[in-house]
């Protein structure tokens, strides 16, 4: 559970990543995706984690990682090496888990401005504590909240 916890929450700065990659369009304005065999060696290699699935995801999906796979020679080392490790991680997560991410990705995005700076902010110090904090914390079970009662 922890570890499915951990991997939930290291793919979330991936999720925002791809929902703001722009995806490309082709002609009459529609998203071009290609398939596993049509990406350049250079894309299939930034790619890799994806190759098995790659011809099952959708266009708009296939876009976004195609806009991380542009982006990427582009990227300082220690950066490729962060993508390289997120994409991994969202590779091995199960469809409910991804659904999971996308959701929270939505949640956080409906928050106040100053909601979601703070949230950048504590995202930004947990990154920064040292592994064995991480797991503790991953071990904690979270505080559940009451039941709301109805008027």
């Amino acid at each position: 559970m922890a570890d499915s916890l951990r991997a939930l929450s290291a793919t979330a700065v991936l999720v925002l990543a791809l929902a703001g990659a722009p995806a490309a369009a082709g002609p009459g304005g529609t998203a071009r995706a290609p398939s596993w065999a049509e990406l350049s060696p250079g894309d299939k290699q930034i790619l890799s984690p994806l190759a098995s699935e790659w011809d099952t995801l959708d266009a708009d999906r296939r876009q976004k990682w195609m806009g991380i796979a542009k982006r990427y020679p582009k990227l300082a080392p220690q950066e490729q090496q962060r993508v390289q490790e997120q994409m991994h991680a969202w590779a091995n997560l199960t469809p409910a888990q991804r659904q999971a991410a996308r959701e929270q990705y939505k949640n956080f995005k409906k928050l106040p401005p100053e909601q979601r700076q703070n949230a950048q902010a504590k995202w930004q110090e947990y990154q920064q504590l040292p592994p064995e904090k991480k797991r503790e914390l991953a071990t904690r079970t979270p505080a559940t909240t009451p039941p709301q009662q109805s008027k």
